[in-house]
């Protein structure tokens, strides 16, 4: 589902270039649950901002879902990350003036849902994460795991084919972060690929595919089907 082909990210720093990422190949596939893991600086969010379209490679490939996504222009990638990506991150992301509802509905809205199929999607993924009760609530007035269930709600909507979420837990206290793992995970058993940047070990270790990084490259790639 996810093909990274001699993939090579770079930046300017002054008058040195500097690699982030360093020929990367790499095959994900569809319902995978993966974790990235390795120390800062390695490339860990380059790595998963390209597979979400919100970067390009410097050069090689990247096909997702079968199509070369690598040339296509903003307003293509832009339509197939509203499609097929979800996005769940550390500090959330919410709109700060946007209801609960609002804040989940926003991707629909942007997609040109219809409007009853957007109320009929909202109104479940409010059931589904427990927050009906907490619709018309703004962000500030919801704890830190409602508004992480709100985010992914959020990131859900679309029914993407992979979720990507960087350090979920990190703005989380430890039972908090375990519910919000759980949640993810169940995702997983529905078919959706799981990508996980984390500098936790334990949360690492819980995904059946562990991939770890050093200075932009892809130093061990482990499968734990248990």
């Amino acid at each position: 589902m996810i093909e990274f082909t001699g993939v090579w990210r770079t930046f300017k720093v002054g008058d040195q270039e500097v690699a982030a990422l360093r020929d990367i190949n790499l095959e994900l596939l569809a319902g995978e649950y993966v974790s990235i893991m390795g120390p800062s600086g390695s490339g860990k969010s380059t790595l998963l901002n390209l597979i979400g379209l919100l970067d390009r490679p410097t050069s090689g490939i990247y096909r997702l879902d079968g199509q070369d996504v690598t040339t296509l222009d903003d307003a293509e990638q832009a339509r197939i990350r509203s499609e097929k990506i979800g996005f769940v991150f550390q500090f959330f992301h919410l709109v700060p003036r946007l209801s609960a509802a609002m804040n989940i509905e926003l991707p629909l809205l942007l997609a040109g849902v219809a409007p009853d199929e957007r109320k009929q999607r909202v109104t479940q993924l409010l059931q589904s994460y427990g927050l009906s009760e907490r619709a018309d609530h703004r962000p500030d007035q919801l704890s830190g795991g409602q508004r992480q269930r709100v985010a992914i709600a959020r990131a859900t909507s679309m029914h993407p084919l992979v979720l990507l979420a960087d350090e979920p837990t990190g703005n989380l206290d430890q039972a908090t972060g375990k519910e919000v793992m759980t949640l993810l995970e169940q995702l997983v058993s529905q078919g959706v690929a799981l990508i996980l940047v984390t500098h936790d070990p334990g949360l690492g270790k819980r995904a059946t595919r562990q991939l770890r990084m050093v200075d932009g490259q892809i130093v061990s790639d482990t499968r734990n089907e248990a």
